[in-house]
């Protein structure tokens, strides 16, 4: 019935008959009358049973709306018939899926908006077939990513909505379109105007939203933006932090600031190839051998204070088989940088049996894992030079000039020079048990044992900042076992080795310390001290004041009865007071007895007045 109405209609109207189409029974159809007066056809789909767009759709339709059914695709040329679709509205669907060529033939298309769907991706090259298309509306979808060919398909846009998605960044080909709007210099065929919607999208906001973050900053005529407010959401410590708030670095290829390019190491010694590289982000570093054999060695990384990312290759043992070139590589997603650093390993010299570093050096006693750790720190931190030390004594008492410590510079690489070959084990092991006795933040005392030792046996103390390869030497004299090393620098790490002159310093014999845990431990003993001194001053003090303040209270009293004329009532103890020949006064020896402990209206000082009258003796009690 309603079909046969609609006909009646467009009859009455005066349709041309070619244009009549029949109405999808699943769907409502209105004709109204444009502007300059010619008509246009509406249909209106919202069947939630619909699972494909209906086939027979009027051919004059200019406005499409399929919403809220259980579309889930939309098949290639599904919309072919409809050359006056000008509006094509598909929204809160179950749309996953968009054919490449579901806009074929579409060429007056101006809108398309496809809110409330499912879509993960979006056919951007179908953009192509709708050369009119001025407004897209993919507001919340499931878009995680924008590539960068969309660019080319959205340059007459006046509208584009993708906010409540995905996205995380926006290709730069995408964002530099749109500044343009912003420069006021326009590409050729590009609209002057455009508004965007970017709000409720989860931002990761790092160097690649760089000029997004400056498009948002300002205001530009001919660019707007539904909602300007956007936040991040990642990394976690910029969550919900505005755009407005930030301060992002631009991005920049890796750049690379190799070490040696070239390094000789003696056989069996530790080669050490490093090389930095400076990028935003910061680059991933990577190393391999030119020859594509497997790497002999482990790789530590680390990012110094102003961002330069460095990666150490530590190849211990090295023979021959390590001879070659070996790449560094740094990388991120702007690109890729490469280096070459060559490793000769060269053959040892007789009196370098033992050469190489501490590292080197300890691994064939088992120490391999503080090797390792030893030489990492060379490259991780920066260690100040070392001052000369001014004073070098050993002992408890000063040395005379014949017994002055003799001090020497020397490579640690050269160790073996020390050594003469003639050393048999219990010669080597004859110094253990190395302690540190703490001094000051600028010297130390060390204290080894040496029982094996001989009256003409003497030592030498090897010692050097931790990291450092250049060592200095300090020679003592025959039967000392105790030296103290001043002019070192406060709040460093040190390593020192006690050995028998002439010989290499084994693992056991060395021992690193810092200079402030020596005086972070007198300080606390300095506290014990402070602490008993305090609770002994707590506990005395009361009683010392109360002592004192009797002495003062029976002082006062003393006085005030002197200058008071009559005596205060107060219970004392007499003594009996005698008279001597001469006249004065003396203690009886007589025993006191109870009745003689009597209060006295009297004072000494008034017997002293008055203690003779008419010739007589008057014997009285006094206090």
């Amino acid at each position: 019935m309603r079909v046969a109405l609609g006909m009646l209609w467009l009859l009455a109207l005066g349709w041309p008959p070619q244009a009549r189409g029949f109405c999808p029974s699943q769907c409502s159809c209105s004709l109204h009358i444009m502007g300059d007066g010619s008509k246009a056809r509406t249909v209106v789909c919202n069947d939630p049973d619909m699972t494909l767009p209906p086939a027979s759709i009027p051919p004059d339709t200019s406005r499409l709306r399929l919403e809220r059914t259980a579309i889930r695709r939309v098949p290639a040329e599904a919309f072919r018939p409809l050359g006056r679709l000008e509006q094509l509205w598909l929204p809160y669907n179950a749309l996953s899926e968009l054919n490449a060529l579901m806009l074929r033939g579409l060429r007056r298309l101006r809108e398309l908006r496809l809110p409330g769907n499912r879509l993960a991706t979006f056919p951007w090259a179908a953009l192509r077939d709708a050369p009119q298309l001025r407004l897209l509306d993919l507001q919340a979808n499931r878009l995680s990513a924008v590539p960068p060919e969309a660019a080319r398909f959205l340059e007459n846009l006046t509208f584009l909505d993708l906010s409540s998605n995905q996205l995380m960044r926006l290709p730069q080909e995408l964002i530099m379109s749109w500044a343009h709007l912003k420069t006021g210099i326009f590409p050729h065929s590009h609209h002057p105007r455009l508004v965007l919607g970017l709000q409720d999208n989860p931002w990761a906001c790092d160097c690649q939203l760089y000029d997004l973050v400056h498009l948002l900053d300002g205001w530009a005529p001919n660019l707007a933006f539904i909602e300007t407010e956007l936040r991040c959401a990642s990394p976690r410590s910029l969550a919900g932090v505005a755009f407005s708030q930030l301060e992002l670095r631009k991005c920049q290829g890796p750049e690379l600031h190799p070490g040696v390019a070239n390094i000789r190491s003696p056989l069996g010694g530790t080669a050490l190839l490093r090389c930095g590289a400076t990028g935003v982000p910061g680059p991933e570093m990577s190393w391999r051998r030119a020859n594509g054999r497997p790497l002999n060695g482990t790789v530590h990384e680390e990012v110094s204070s102003d961002g330069t990312s460095w990666t150490l290759l530590g190849l211990p043992a090295v023979s021959h088989l390590d001879s070659g070139d070996y790449i560094c590589q740094a990388k991120n997603f702007l690109g890729a940088s490469e280096t070459v650093i060559s490793l000769i390993v060269t053959e040892p010299q007789t009196s370098t049996e033992h050469s190489g570093s501490p590292g080197a050096l300890w691994a064939r006693t088992g120490g391999g894992g503080e090797a390792a750790a030893y030489n990492n720190k060379l490259v991780a931190r920066h260690v100040p030079q070392i001052p000369k030390p001014a004073v070098l004594a050993t002992g408890p008492s000063v040395p005379s000039s014949k017994e002055e410590l003799t001090l020497q510079h020397f490579q640690m690489d050269a160790l073996g020079e020390l050594s003469d070959g003639r050393a048999g084990p219990s010669e080597a092991r004859m110094v253990r048990s190395v302690k540190v006795v703490g001094d000051t933040y600028h010297s130390v005392s060390l204290v080894w044992k040496a029982p094996k030792a001989k009256n003409t046996t003497a030592f030498n103390v090897l010692y050097a900042v931790f990291g450092q390869h250049s060592m200095r030497r300090v020679i003592v004299q025959p039967g000392k076992t105790r030296v103290t090393i001043t002019g070192l620098l406060p709040k460093t790490k040190y390593v020192a080795c006690v050995c028998v002159q002439g010989l290499v310093p084994r693992k056991e014999q060395c021992v690193i310390f810092s200079t402030n845990e020596v005086v972070d431990a007198e300080n606390t003993q300095q506290l014990i001290n402070v602490v008993v001194i305090s609770v002994a001053v707590v506990i005395a003090l009361p009683l010392t004041l109360l002592v004192c303040c009797g002495a003062l209270q029976r002082r006062c009293r003393k006085c005030f009865n002197r200058d008071s004329t009559e005596a205060t009532v107060t219970y004392i103890n007499l003594e009996r007071l005698g008279h001597s020949e001469d006249g004065l006064e003396e203690l009886s020896r007589h025993s006191v007895s109870e009745a003689d402990r009597l209060l006295s209206a009297r004072s000494s000082v008034d017997f002293q007045v008055f203690g003779v009258k008419g010739g007589r003796r008057i014997n009285e009690y006094f206090c």
